[in-house]
């Protein structure tokens, strides 16, 4: 077992947060939704809408 087999810390300057290195056999690219998915995603979202989801968009919760 050596060190390729791991990921390793690195540290980012001017950052507080460190990065870990792409664990082997991954692909590090993130993945990027395309244009067609994202309207189907949106019309899905708006055709479940329900019968009260206006009135509770439209509230403020008492703690604001």
């Amino acid at each position: 077992m050596g060190d390729e087999s791991r990921q390793r810390i690195e540290r980012v300057p001017g950052s507080r947060r460190a990065r870990l290195t792409p664990a082997p056999g991954t692909d590090p690219a993130p993945d990027v939704a395309t244009d067609s998915a994202k309207d189907a995603a949106a019309s899905a979202s708006r055709a479940s809408k329900g019968p009260n989801d206006e009135r509770l968009i439209q509230d403020i919760p008492p703690h604001y």
